[in-house]
């Protein structure tokens, strides 16, 4: 399946983000407030072990993208977490701005396409994979 380059680029993409959540989390959630938030006591921790979590399980999807359909699922739907999560609690204290909304849409949301239509194309080959079974 010609789609796990995507897969492995989308995994290692979420990871890189979430590691900065990880290791530089005060700084990153004081660059997106673009200098309006002094002190947060925002879990930018727990947000990114999640998404490298989320992360890991994409990647891990493009090795066996047919068999492993259910964890693109679950990408996607960590995908979904992670956006509602940084809506709801990062956004109020943040604000909305430039930097907010590009990692809104920019590193959750607009992955969401690709994703989704790589997890409808395995689908699709493992059904035609079936019907080539059963015609054998």
């Amino acid at each position: 399946m010609h789609y796990r380059g995507l897969l492995l680029l989308a995994g290692m993409y979420t990871i890189a983000w979430s590691a900065f959540y990880v290791y530089f989390g005060e700084t990153v959630v004081k660059w997106m407030a673009m200098g309006l938030v002094q002190s947060t006591t925002l879990p930018s921790y727990y947000f990114g072990i999640f998404g490298m979590v989320v992360g890991l399980v994409i990647f891990f999807a493009a090795f066996y993208p047919v068999s492993w359909a259910w964890l693109i699922l679950i990408g996607i739907s960590g995908k979904i977490i992670l956006a509602a999560w940084f809506t709801l609690g990062f956004v109020p204290e943040l604000g909305w701005n430039k930097r907010s909304i590009f990692h809104l849409v920019g590193n959750e949301l607009l992955w969401l396409i690709p994703l989704t239509l790589i997890f409808l194309r395995s689908l699709q080959v493992k059904s035609y994979l079936k019907e080539l079974e059963k015609k054998d």
